[in-house]
C-alpha cells in the first residue's frame, strides 16, 4: 500500500477521508495547521491538545505547521512547505485532503504540492454531500459542532437531528458545511481505539464571522 499523509482538521470530512484512504493507502501522518497565537486548529478553533488526543486515539502520528493569526497565503505556504519537506524526505509524495466540491480550493492545493514535487488526492471528491453526511453518521462516527456562522448550532451533535435543523435554517446550507457554514470535532467512531473525552465550555458569539464553542479536554495531552 502506498504511503501517504492526510491534511487533518479533526473534523468530519477529513475523518471520513481517512476512513476511505485507509482501504487503499498506508496513512503515516496526519497534518494540521495550528494558529500559534491561540494554540488552536485554524478556523475550527479546537485546542491543539484535543488534536493530539485524536492522533493517539487514531494511532497515527501528527505533524503540525504553525501560523500567526494574521497569516498571509505566503506565510501559510512557508509553514506547510517545511512540514511537507519533512514528509518528502521520508518518501511520502502523496497528500490527501477531505475537500468535496470547491474547485478553487482543489486547484490551490494541487498547485502548492506540484511546486514541491508532490501530488494531491481527494477521496471524497464530487460525492453528494447529503449522502456523505449520512454515511459518516451511519458508520458510527461522533462529532460536535465547534464553529459556525450560526451560533445556535454550536455544541450540537452532528447527527440526523442536526441535518434536519439545517434544513429548517435554510435550504442553501450544505449538509457537510463545505462552504464554511460550520466546522466539527470528531471524538469517536470506528477508527478510534477509544473516545476523546471533553466537555463543552464557554461560547464566543460574534455578530459577524465565525462563533465558537470551547471544547475542554478531560484527559492530559502529550506532545
Amino acid at each position: 500500500m502506498k504511503a501517504t499523509a492526510l491534511f487533518f482538521s479533526g473534523g468530519k470530512d477529513s475523518t471520513l477521508a481517512l476512513y476511505r484512504l485507509k482501504k487503499t493507502h498506508r496513512v503515516r501522518y496526519l497534518i494540521s495547521t495550528i494558529t500559534s497565537d491561540f494554540d488552536r486548529v485554524s478556523i475550527h478553533g479546537v485546542r491543539r491538545s484535543l488534536l493530539q488526543m485524536q492522533s493517539r486515539a487514531l494511532g497515527i502520528p501528527l505533524k503540525t505547521g504553525f501560523i500567526p493569526a494574521d497569516a498571509t497565503n505566503d506565510t501559510y505556504e512557508e509553514a506547510m512547505a517545511q512540514v511537507l519537506a519533512q514528509l518528502k524526505s521520508e518518501g511520502i509524495d502523496t497528500i490527501a485532503f477531505g475537500d468535496i466540491f470547491l474547485e478553487d480550493i482543489r486547484r490551490y492545493r494541487e498547485n502548492m504540492l506540484r511546486r514541491l514535487g508532490m501530488k494531491a488526492i481527494f477521496p471524497l471528491w464530487m460525492e453528494d454531500t447529503h449522502a456523505l453526511a449520512l454515511q459518516f453518521i451511519d458508520l458510527g462516527f461522533k462529532a460536535v459542532i465547534t464553529s459556525s456562522f450560526y451560533p445556535t448550532l454550536l455544541g450540537l451533535e452532528f447527527d440526523r437531528a442536526f441535518l434536519e435543523k439545517l434544513r429548517e435554517i435554510g435550504e442553501d446550507i450544505d449538509p457537510c458545511g463545505e462552504k464554511g457554514e460550520f466546522h466539527t470535532f470528531v471524538y469517536d467512531g470506528p477508527l478510534f481505539s477509544h473516545p476523546v473525552k471533553f466537555r463543552r465550555g464557554k461560547r464566543l458569539i460574534r455578530e459577524k464571522g465565525y462563533s465558537y464553542i470551547d471544547l475542554i479536554p478531560e484527559e492530559p495531552s502529550t506532545e
